[in-house]
């Protein structure tokens, strides 16, 4: 959703061996809360996958009929088509029965069981700031009846009541809430909204988080809350913040460093909720320092995510998770998910409990028992023990391959 898209090359080798050399610094004794804890594998895709249109947003995904169907957004949406191999069938712009909130970002659906289609957009106000493309994002809702071909859009539910700063200096935004993702909680009780908040005091910027009731799919203006110094206490319109990933350095300064732009998805291995970051740093026009990834059981414990890790050094912006297997989408994913940044994936990821590390037939016997070596390509997710199920494995201790 900017005007130019920066590519900056991805460098998966020479993070694995930063990290691998981190790691070989360190022998862990199993036992505890270290059995819980959780890895990616990377593994690069045997068919690097490209899909046929350009995103500009976070990607939302469902499967109908048999088929996946896949939005992308550069100011319109349009809904794309593809059988279970990612082959391309059709790709049709998607009506909307208004056009007051365009330019528009679909960036997240639900459908529900009674066949109905819910989205999350972005869109940008325009025409703030004399001599100036900056715009203030806000996010609406919309519903579908034909399987998200066309929509009633049921308006704005997240608003800003920060003041326009047209003196901004990051090169896109001048205020705003925007570049989110939406998920329902498996109890479906809340829909929760986790969003990027630039405006006003770097206190309330970063990426923040909001819920609505479950009940109010069909009308919900006026029913989101965010979270804020504690409680869900703040509107969703014109409501203020408490960010769950604080910016370090404010949106309006040209050395902005912050997260932003998350994508979630429930992971079904690990029952678990899993985000993808961006980070911007340290310069205007939002350069991408890296990918981060964070985890959390309980969307209702704002203080419970961990610490995001940085899994890609530089790469592109919108990094998202689609799940490998037939039905799985960006938002419900298993074990092995493939990663796009953007439009393109070039790995497949394994999230990796204790139980799947490949046990020798003869192992080497160490102090505490028998040594288990973890494969270099796998990334520990620190903080992950808290509330992962580790499956059995044998006492002993972990080693890392030299």
């Amino acid at each position: 959703m900017r005007a130019s898209i920066p590519i900056v090359s991805k460098n998966f080798s020479r993070f694995f061996a930063q990290f691998a050399r981190l790691l070989a610094l360190c022998t862990f004794a199993l036992g505890g809360l270290l059995q819980a804890q959780v890895w990616l594998e990377f593994v690069p895709a045997d068919n690097p996958k490209s899909i046929p249109a350009l995103i500009d947003s976070n990607t939302a995904t469902f499967w109908r009929d048999g088929l996946l169907h896949v939005y992308s957004s550069t100011s319109h949406p349009v809904l794309n088509v593809f059988d279970k191999d990612l082959n391309l069938i059709s790709s049709t712009s998607v009506y909307v029965d208004s056009d007051r909130h365009f330019p528009m970002w679909i960036e997240s659906v639900y459908q529900h069981e009674n066949g109905r289609l819910y989205a999350w957009y972005h869109h940008e106000v325009l025409d703030l700031c004399p001599d100036s493309s900056y715009t203030a994002p806000e996010i609406g809702a919309l519903v579908s009846t034909d399987g998200g071909r066309t929509f009633r859009d049921l308006g704005i539910v997240m608003r800003s009541g920060d003041p326009i700063n047209c003196s901004a200096e990051n090169g896109y935004f001048a205020s705003g809430h925007g570049d989110f993702s939406v998920i329902v909680d498996q109890n479906k009780e809340w829909v929760y909204f986790l969003f990027g908040s630039y405006g006003g005091d770097v206190t309330g910027q970063g990426v923040s988080i909001a819920r609505m009731h479950f009940s109010f799919l069909s009308q919900p203006v006026g029913t989101v809350w965010k979270y804020f110094q504690g409680d869900w206490s703040e509107p969703g319109l014109y409501g203020r913040t408490s960010p769950v990933f604080p910016a370090s350095v404010s949106w309006a300064d040209r050395e902005t460093d912050a997260f932003w732009g998350p994508s979630i998805h429930w992971n079904t291995y690990l029952q678990t909720y899993v985000v993808l970051l961006n980070r911007s740093c340290c310069d205007t026009d939002w350069p991408q320092e890296g990918v981060y990834l964070t985890m959390n059981a309980d969307l209702s414990d704002p203080a419970g995510w961990t610490e995001p890790i940085r899994i890609i050094e530089g790469g592109d912006w919108y990094p998202w998770f689609l799940g490998a297997e037939e039905g799985e989408t960006s938002s419900s994913a298993g074990q092995r998910t493939h990663l796009f940044l953007r439009q393109n994936s070039e790995y497949d990821v394994y999230f990796r409990l204790l139980s799947d590390i490949p046990q020798p037939e003869d192992p080497v016997e160490g102090e505490d028992g028998p040594e288990i070596t973890v494969p270099t390509n796998w990334i520990i997710v620190p903080g992950s023990e808290k509330f992962t199920n580790p499956g059995s494995i044998p006492n002993g201790n972990l080693k890392v391959v030299p």
